[in-house]
């Protein structure tokens, strides 16, 4: 189990020091997929360098099965962290690599990766400078799960894969983690990537954690309506009146699109006192939800749509 308590961390700059985490506090069980979710510069790949000891906190604490990582290599033969950044690999051949890992590694697996590289067709002897970024991140995956470690930790991972080899990436990567019983940890500012793979999910925005829980239960507490009146228009403030908590209002023509706060039930009922001629529950997108959880809680964000 990764235990994170009280974390934070500033760079100090010769211009302006910046805090890039605050205080986070998180637990990660073992056995799941855990999803780090938020724009550029929220803080997640620093995160993921703290939990995997590149990093050193200025206060709190990360533990991996109740051992600090920072400073003890024995801690991190559990751990195994696949950068945002590959340029450090750029002079290694597919071969240079596995033998770099089996030397880091007592758990490197040659089958698995040998496996693995054939299955992405991965040619042996070539540096991988003269890959695309997007090979040379099946590479460093595939010594990843060659490693056979407790915890994998993925920044962006699927970054520059064309999307018939993000979803095979993702297939070995879900299997090999299911097979073992391994922890997977991952990156990424797309919401519904996250969705779609992850069992949890936590929303960092500068720094701060917004929101943690599990990706079922994410959509608990947002209902999105679409409502007409018979005869009339119909604005904000009268769904407000009905006793709505109105959290987004957009009109198209007669139809009204109502982003709200609370139970279905709840909402439903009060805009039935309205006497709509349409009223339509529609699916919300996660994008919606995370960004309404920010707006939620004081943060002001916007979407792609709204831009």
């Amino acid at each position: 189990m990764i235990e994170i308590k009280d974390l934070s961390l500033t760079f100090k700059n010769a211009d302006e020091d910046h805090e890039a985490l605050k205080a986070v506090t998180l637990d990660i069980p073992e056995g799941c997929i855990y999803g780090f979710v938020g724009s550029n510069g929220a803080g997640k790949s620093t995160l993921l360098r703290v939990i995997s000891g590149i990093y050193r906190p200025d206060s709190g604490s990360v533990t991996i099965d109740k051992t600090e990582v920072y400073d003890r290599p024995q801690a991190k033969e559990n751990i195994f962290f696949v950068s945002d950044e590959t340029v450090q690999f750029s002079r290694l051949t597919v071969n240079d690599l596995k033998s770099f890992y089996q030397s880091s590694y007592p758990t490197f697996d040659d089958k698995v990766f040998d496996d693995l590289i054939s299955k992405l067709d991965l040619p042996r002897k070539k540096p991988l400078s003269q890959f695309s970024k997007g090979i040379k991140r099946q590479a460093i995956v595939a010594a990843a799960l060659a490693c056979r470690t407790k915890y994998i930790l993925l920044d962006e991972a699927f970054d520059g894969l064309d999307p018939a080899i993000r979803k095979l990436i993702r297939t070995m990567i879900v299997d090999d983690i299911f097979d073992r019983g391994a922890t997977l940890v991952v990156s990424s500012h797309n919401i519904t990537e996250i969705g779609e793979l992850c069992d949890k999910a936590m929303l960092l925005h500068k720094g701060e954690v917004i929101f943690a829980k599990d990706i079922d239960d994410v959509r608990e507490g947002f209902e999105k309506v679409q409502i007409a009146l018979p005869e009339g228009e119909l604005d904000r403030s009268a769904i407000e009146n009905a006793g709505v908590e109105v959290l987004s209002f957009k009109k198209l023509g007669r139809i009204s699109t109502v982003v709200a706060k609370g139970e279905k039930a709840d909402i439903t009922a009060k805009l039935k006192k309205l006497s709509p001629a349409v009223l339509e529950l529609v699916p919300l997108t996660l994008e919606e939800i995370f960004i309404y959880e920010m707006e939620v809680r004081g943060y002001a964000v916007s979407s792609e749509e709204d831009k």
